[in-house]
């Protein structure tokens, strides 16, 4: 084994923790020379190792947390140019995404915001989300260049794109309650939140700011959210996971200039933990809980329209397409 590759398999094996030049040079019988020429071999080669003068040299642990490197050298070659702006803790990822947009050098399609952690989630409708250390926040800028009228596909394409990513990192199975919660072992793991900036002067959509939080851990959640939160479990990397969503998610868009329905949909379909189902419908807006708090109407779902629309058949016979909205279902 070269020294190159005997430098890095010390350093993944102890992600995480800081060895000196001293004591890899120690460990596998070399000059301190060799082990500082191997280290920036593998840095040139898209490994993230961070040097602290006094601690020596560390590969940071990906699962628990990202850094602009670490995401960076996960993202394919087409999206590895892409702007990052990545934190260790933010308020928001989306309220950051649109201060970035509002600034006097404005993102381009495609930039991306990233933390470990938020301290002002939020969801749909106004609602807090809750997101603490150790989770996965997302906020993707996108200039569209497709019809208003497919704006609201863009949460499907996150959902989809998030769906598939967990399954091919992380190897899992997750579904979809529509119209954007992704579920792994009937739990919530990744909440969605698109949000627009508007053009004043002609009402048009400028741009979109697609959010997206996965829970990598239940740790620090509060107890009364155990019996409906979960969290992406597996050994896998964080950094790979959110390169994969962030991928996905362009690439899903970019169907929507298309004349034609994207094919994202039938993946959308195909995942959909809600159709053929008996549902209870809340129209109106809610604090915590619609169950408690609106009256919800009994239906079964019968499709989902190229739109994202819900097709429903009420007790009465009547059928109704529900859109995105003041609406919520609950199985």
């Amino acid at each position: 084994m070269s020294v190159k590759d005997s430098v890095l398999k010390i350093l993944k094996e102890n992600s995480g923790s800081f060895f000196s030049g001293e004591e890899i040079s120690e460990s596998l019988g070399v000059s301190r020379a060799a082990v500082w020429k191997s280290i920036n071999s593998l840095r040139s080669e898209g490994y993230v190792i961070e040097a602290v003068k006094n601690r020596g040299y560390m590969m940071p642990s990906e699962k628990g947390f990202i850094t602009s490197d670490s995401l960076r050298s996960a993202l394919s070659a087409p999206y590895r140019d892409n702007e990052l702006y990545v934190y260790d803790c933010i308020d928001s990822t989306n309220m950051e995404a649109r201060r970035l947009l509002l600034s006097e050098k404005a993102p381009v399609h495609g930039a991306v915001v990233v933390s470990n952690q938020q301290t002002s989630g939020r969801g749909r409708l106004g609602r807090s989300f809750f997101s603490p250390q150790n989770g996965l926040y997302v906020s993707i800028i996108v200039h569209p260049d497709f019809d208003i009228n497919k704006s609201t596909l863009a949460t499907v394409a996150a959902a989809v794109a998030t769906a598939d990513a967990i399954e091919s990192v992380c190897g899992q199975t997750p579904v979809i309650k529509w119209v954007n919660d992704v579920l792994c072992d009937n739990k919530k793991v990744c909440g969605i939140l698109t949000e627009a900036t508007t053009d004043f002067e002609s009402g048009q959509i400028e741009n979109l700011i697609i959010g997206i939080g996965v829970n990598t851990s239940t740790d620090s959640f509060p107890e009364e959210l155990s019996e409906i939160v979960g969290a992406v479990q597996g050994d896998y990397s964080k950094s790979a996971l959110a390169a994969r969503i962030i991928e996905n998610t362009l690439e899903n868009i970019s169907e929507l200039s298309s004349p034609d329905s994207p094919s994202f949909m039938e993946s959308y379909r195909k995942r959909s933990v809600v159709l053929g189902k008996t549902v209870k419908v809340y129209k109106g807006t809610y604090r915590k809980n619609p169950a408690e708090e609106l009256g919800g109407i009994t239906a079964k779902v019968l499709s989902i329209d190229d739109n994202g629309g819900l097709e429903v058949i009420y007790t009465d016979g009547s059928r109704e397409i529900l859109t995105t909205g003041e609406i919520s279902i609950r199985l």
